[in-house]
């Protein structure tokens, strides 16, 4: 056995069922052993796909997902999809191959130190330099990047330890106890939350991770507090209950600002600064705050909590609700505020504009997919319609990249959301922009059987940044690009491709593209004059407090 197999055997162990990623010359041990291994290795088209895959898997299964490159411009390569794991706090294991130790010391074709190179996107890195320390780093890589918070972690293996010799084992797992939060935090919190007047919930991702879905939603029922959720919270209240406004997040203005202005305290719940920085719902730091999560408070001015709830969320709300007296408190103002949000959502149902506004595709997209079913948004002005107007029953049904917010990730992902979930629907929302980043895993999609829909939101440019030239500046520039024809792009895949004519062929459209056994690509004319009219209507808002 040489380091390579033991490597391999260590991943089995951690129950890695796939690995993304591409061959190269130095990582050819390593490849061999997982040849012989029940690992299934997914060759990709780009290492940014395989860092990508890798990524959202770990996101939906919150177990490491893996992903393989060689070194130099292989390693480079995945950086992009590393850094998004690392930010979106989702479980992730980067292995790259690199030259031999005897030539480390001197210039050498293609050799990066890549330990530096990757220790500012990871949470920690190491080589192996010795056969016998694979089964410790390897641990190691997998506990610290599924703990609290997760993210990710890169492991490089020279090409002659790859091969050496070695004797050994994986080493156990073991169980890890959950932790509680203090006594006396609980029931500071639960005095806190008696006293306000208008509370507000503000749950984040953590609370997805921490699997308190049932705990928050139950929480706020029976405190009678209003829910707002980040664009990576979403699903984790139902978006039908009547205490919930939805999503916050935009860099401007909503409806749900004026939540936050009413409000006299926010209890935050698996929220991370990353997701939405409190400054701009707490731009003063003079609302109260109650940190509940299962790690204590980054700092910042504007989020200095009054309490920090450090441990299990689900046990700490348990706890909590025990404690707290609101009984026949409700927030009438949240519930008119909560009004006028639906009716602005249901304004679009009806709307026959060509090319299609973003707030009808949304909207019709809902309409046909199921509460279990899985969208995957790339980046870019259709992710903020998407995080304002796609709404969700379940969590991990609407992945959202908000802590690095990588243009690209939207049709890998779409790949890693199918290989876990092959009997759901799986829709890849992405700009002509973003599409074209990493279209060409596709192919990849095609060849390991993962169908799935991407809708390609066309308007011939960088849309979110017209935008934002537009706002502040009042003149655009740079943003424009020509296209090719998606649906013969599609077709010469080996795909199917279909292009939307008017606005009623698209669910009929959505519908029979669902039904295909290939990917399938919609290209989707959007009509992108409604990002103005948005800001100009949220620049007028008044809240009626």
């Amino acid at each position: 056995m040489n380091t390579a197999d033991l490597l391999v055997q260590c991943l089995e162990n951690e129950g890695v069922k796939y690995i993304f990623g591409l061959p190269g010359e130095e990582n050819l041990h390593v490849l061999e052993a997982i040849r012989n291994s029940q690992i299934q290795f997914i060759t990709v088209r780009h290492e940014q796909g395989a860092a990508f895959m890798a990524d959202v898997y770990g996101r939906l299964t919150g177990q490491a997902g893996v992903c393989l490159s060689t070194l130099g411009p292989g390693a480079t390569n995945l950086m992009t999809g590393v850094a998004d794991a690392n930010l979106d706090r989702a479980p992730l294991v980067a292995i790259t191959g690199q030259v031999g130790t005897d030539r480390m010391h001197k210039e050498s074709h293609q050799y990066l130190d890549l330990v530096a190179m990757f220790s500012p996107v990871t949470k920690w890195n190491a080589q192996i330099v010795r056969p016998s320390i694979a089964p410790e780093v390897v641990r190691k890589a997998f506990k610290v990047a599924q703990s609290e918070k997760p993210g990710a972690v890169h492991i490089d293996v020279p090409e002659n330890i790859a091969a050496m010799e070695v004797t050994g084992e994986p080493l156990s797992k073991g169980d890890v106890e959950k932790t509680f939060a203090s006594f006396r935090s609980i029931k500071h919190a639960a005095e806190v939350i008696s006293q306000a007047q208008n509370p507000l919930i503000l749950v984040g991702n953590g609370a997805i991770r921490d699997r308190a879905s049932a705990a928050v939603t139950e929480f706020a029922t029976r405190l009678n507090i209003p829910v707002a959720n980040t664009f990576m919270g979403k699903g984790v209240i139902p978006y039908t209950h009547p205490l919930a406004l939805w999503a916050v997040g935009l860099q401007q203005r909503d409806y749900i600002s004026c939540g936050f202005d009413h409000a006299d305290l926010v209890i935050a719940i698996g929220y991370d600064l990353i997701e939405y920085s409190p400054k701009k719902w707490n731009p003063n730091g003079t609302i109260p705050i109650i940190h509940i999560n299962a790690t204590h408070a980054e700092i910042d001015s504007s989020y200095i909590p009054k309490v920090e709830v450090v441990g299990d969320i689900s046990d700490s709300l348990d706890e909590i609700l025990q404690r707290a007296d609101r009984t026949g408190k409700p927030d009438t103002y949240a519930l008119q505020l909560r009004d006028d949000i639906r009716a602005d959502y249901e304004r679009y149902a009806n709307d026959d504009g060509f090319p299609i506004k973003p707030q009808k595709l949304i909207y019709d997209l809902r309409q046909v997919m199921g509460e279990e079913d899985i969208v995957i948004s790339d980046v870019g002005a259709h992710k903020m319609w998407m995080a304002r107007h796609y709404h969700c029953d379940r969590p991990n049904t609407c992945i959202i990249s908000n802590g690095f917010a990588a243009m690209g990730i939207a049709i890998p992902g779409a790949i890693a959301a199918k290989l876990v979930h092959p009997d759901k629907k799986i829709v890849a929302v992405t700009g002509d922009g973003g599409f074209m980043m990493n279209c060409q895993e596709l192919e990849t999609a095609l060849r390991v059987g993962t169908a799935f829909v991407t809708i390609i939101f066309n308007d011939g440019g960088y849309g979110l940044i017209e935008w934002k030239q537009q706002n502040q500046l009042g003149r655009s520039s740079f943003i424009k690009f020509g296209n090719p024809d998606f649906v013969k792009f599609a077709e010469s895949m080996g795909l199917k491709g279909y292009r939307i004519e008017s606005t009623a062929d698209f669910i009929p459209t959505l519908k029979t593209a669902l039904e295909q056994d290939v990917p399938v690509v919609i290209d989707c004319p959007v009509d992108y004059r409604e990002n103005l009219r948005f800001t100009q209507k949220a620049g007028a808002l008044s809240c009626l407090i």
